[in-house]
């Protein structure tokens, strides 16, 4: 370091660390004080000729090694517990992706500050601001509030208080419920984000503000929507999100990229299945179709054996043998077709001798008089594997 540096010596004005404050947020308002870079503030550190880029800050925040965070604690009074308390090293590696570079959002009583960064608005599980209590609000958006009414976020809160828990333990490597009696926090992930139905285009109610002529012959109904099973177990999220802005990432994936919103949906989700796996899970499973059911199916397999006895035995419950003539006649759209798919499948291959021959409306005529012949079949499942 040259002789005539400006910050030769130990930093004669340091401000304290803020209540929540990210180490990448101090180091900027220390670097502004004396007019230089965060990098030549490095330097001055004694922490080498590293690069000064955003990567490389942010990598201190989970990457504060001894001898780094004893340089920056000599050269500015600080002591090595207020520096690591400014990191996220509590956070497990695989929760780190997690964690934004710059915040997702704010919160307004916090907002009068913007030149402090808090570590709870770089988490996608924080909500509400540790600080004040208030809900988070995006940095561009609509908020939740806006979203949402008030009832439905009374209604909702809980829940999303309960996958928030979850979230923030799993990611301290805390501990994660039991094992032997409840699903993993990744495999509830895997099963809110996975497919529940094939990609479909989006109905017309999903369209709003068009009219009804402009709905029937807009563009936008042969785009293909994600049909995940988020919106199945939080269908207040279904009727909130904008229909092409509903899909979500895989897995952890979808909180590393989600919105707010989407990121709310998900603890939501995450604390419904949490507080009544069974349920949602046969839910999500009687409104799936056959690729779908075998996609979660496969999912549930690593859900503790119990619990997928106690989701087969309740699917056996809610779905008594019906007519199928009544199944064909309640389902709607792409369900439809799917339900009758299978059926004509069935019915084609049993009664192959006696539809040859027949024409195309004498065949489909045929097909319903047999598939109403089948009042009692029971409408047949995938079963959820137990081992």
């Amino acid at each position: 370091m040259e002789a005539d540096h400006p910050l030769r010596y130990r930093l004669p004005v340091v401000p304290a660390p803020a209540a929540d404050e990210r180490l990448s947020s101090w180091l900027a308002r220390l670097a502004a004080l004396y007019g230089v870079t965060v990098g030549g503030l490095l330097e001055h550190f004694g922490i080498g000729e590293r690069p000064s880029s955003s990567d490389f800050i942010g990598d201190l925040e989970w990457r504060l090694g001894a001898g780094e965070a004893a340089a920056i604690a000599a050269a500015t009074g600080q002591s090595l517990d207020a520096l690591r308390a400014m990191t996220f090293a509590e956070l497990r590696p695989r929760a780190r992706g997690l964690v934004a570079r710059r915040g997702r959002r704010i919160c307004p009583a916090c907002a009068d500050n913007p030149a402090i960064k808090r570590k709870s608005e770089a988490l996608p599980w924080v909500f509400w601001c540790p600080r004040h209590g208030a809900r988070m609000r995006p940095l561009h958006g609509p908020a939740l509030a806006d979203r949402f009414c008030g009832e439905a976020l009374a209604r909702l809160d809980p829940f999303a208080q309960r996958g928030a828990a979850r979230l923030g333990a799993w990611a301290s490597e805390e501990e994660d419920g039991d094992a032997s009696a409840t699903p993993s926090l990744v495999s509830l992930l895997d099963f809110l984000t996975a497919s529940y139905r094939r990609p479909s285009p989006p109905k017309l109610v999903e369209i709003p503000g068009a009219t009804f002529r402009e709905r029937r012959f807009h563009e936008a109904l042969s785009r293909l929507v994600p049909r995940q099973t988020l919106p199945v177990v939080v269908p207040e999220y279904d009727r909130a999100a904008p229909v092409f802005a509903k899909a979500v990432a895989p897995g952890l994936s979808a909180l590393a990229r989600g919105s707010l919103l989407q990121t709310y949906a998900l603890a939501v989700g995450l604390g419904r299945l949490s507080d009544a796996p069974v349920a949602e899970a046969v839910k999500a499973l009687a409104a799936s179709d056959a690729e779908g059911e075998a996609r979660l199916c496969g999912i549930l397999r690593s859900w503790p054996a119990p619990l997928r006895r106690r989701i087969e035995s309740e699917r056996r419950k809610r779905a008594p043998p019906r007519a199928v003539g009544l199944a064909l006649h309640w389902c709607r759209g792409s369900e439809r077709d799917d339900v009758w798919r299978r059926l004509a499948t069935d019915l084609v291959a049993e009664n192959a001798e006696r539809l040859a021959g027949l024409g195309a409306e004498a065949k489909i005529g045929a097909l319903m008089r047999l598939a109403e012949a089948r009042k009692h079949a029971p409408v047949s499942k995938t079963p959820v594997q137990s081992h």
